[in-house]
């Protein structure tokens, strides 16, 4: 069983990177049911356990249940690369009585009790889940929303590189198994059959983190969307960077030495930051002197500067991690 979707040209022309915090979170929930099938997140939801007793999370938990179908009005497709937080929940904020109902009767294996209340006045349930997703938001994913959205921006980067570099054979070659690109159609395996074209709206790829490592799609009436495993998830839940090599961090000091081994992948300050425990400032001053050395440089793209090493970075990165 596959979503079989027919790609013309400007759909090609059009695919675009985006990333959701309303997805992790979303994803999120079946982390919490089935802890066992992403061990990886356990540091995580040891964290976040305690924190769950003050939250009312049954509709919620109806509405996104273990497994199957979950309400798509929950993970709206973004609308631009890098949406915040409070922007998404206005857009959930924002669906229509009538969609809410009709998704809600979609779901399977729910309690069919917190489905009619919810179906009774989806209005009124809409604001509910959205209150619901607010406070377990503030409650248990804000504080890690930077570590995630730094995992999540180098696979972007990483994967628009490629795009720009190999085109879209060689982009969906490497998303995952579930994905293959005919040429002209792109096949997702899926427990369920669906089919058609994309109208010319391009596609959205939105990498995950928590729905790691399955594959997820939005079609019609929705843009269409294909959530695709982040690579690195496993260093998501380490504990700072790994040292660098002494004789690198004596020639250039450890701080340095560190951000100029991460930066095998292009990366913003801000993601810097994150994973390396420093502030952004900070950063930003080691950044200038590596830049200054000749062994970065910064290239603006959007509104954002994204850095790399050059080649005598590469040089120097590669000769110590051999000594």
């Amino acid at each position: 069983m596959v979503v079989t979707w027919d790609l013309k040209s400007e759909d090609v022309a059009r695919i675009r990177f985006a990333f959701s915090p309303m997805w992790e979170l979303v994803a999120s929930l079946r982390t919490l049911r089935d802890p066992a099938r992403q061990a990886i997140h356990l540091p995580w939801i040891k964290c976040v356990r305690p924190r769950l007793a003050g939250l009312d999370l049954t509709e919620l938990f109806a509405l996104v249940p273990a497994t199957g179908y979950l309400a798509d009005f929950l993970t709206p497709p973004p609308d631009t690369p890098m949406p915040d937080f409070a922007a998404e929940l206005a857009r959930v904020r924002r669906t229509s009585p009538e969609r809410a109902a009709d998704e809600a009767a979609r779901v399977q294996g729910a309690d069919p009790a917190v489905i009619e209340r919810f179906r009774a006045d989806p209005a009124a349930g809409v604001a509910r889940v959205a209150d619901a997703l607010a406070a377990y938001w503030e409650a248990c994913f804000a504080e890690f929303w930077p570590r995630v959205y730094g995992l999540l921006e180098r696979d972007v980067l990483r994967r628009s590189r490629q795009l720009a570099q190999g085109g879209a054979r060689e982009l969906f070659a490497s998303l995952d198994p579930a994905v293959r690109w005919t040429g002209e159609r792109l096949l997702v395996d899926r427990p369920y059959c669906a089919s058609g074209g994309l109208n010319g709206d391009g596609l959205v790829l939105v990498p995950t983190a928590f729905y790691w490592p399955m594959v997820a799609v939005m079609t019609a009436p929705y843009q269409a969307m294909l959530v695709y495993p982040v690579l690195g998830v496993g260093t998501l839940w380490q504990q700072g960077p790994p040292p660098a090599p002494g004789a690198l961090a004596a020639l250039i000091g450890g701080s340095r030495a560190r951000i100029l081994l991460a930066l095998a992948e292009p990366s913003t300050t801000s993601a810097l930051a994150g994973r390396m425990a420093l502030t952004p400032g900070a950063v930003s001053q080691h950044l200038g002197v590596l830049r200054d050395s000749g062994l970065t440089v910064g290239i603006r793209v959007g509104k954002q500067v994204v850095y790399r090493r050059t080649p005598t970075g590469d040089a120097l990165a590669g000769t110590a991690a051999q000594l």
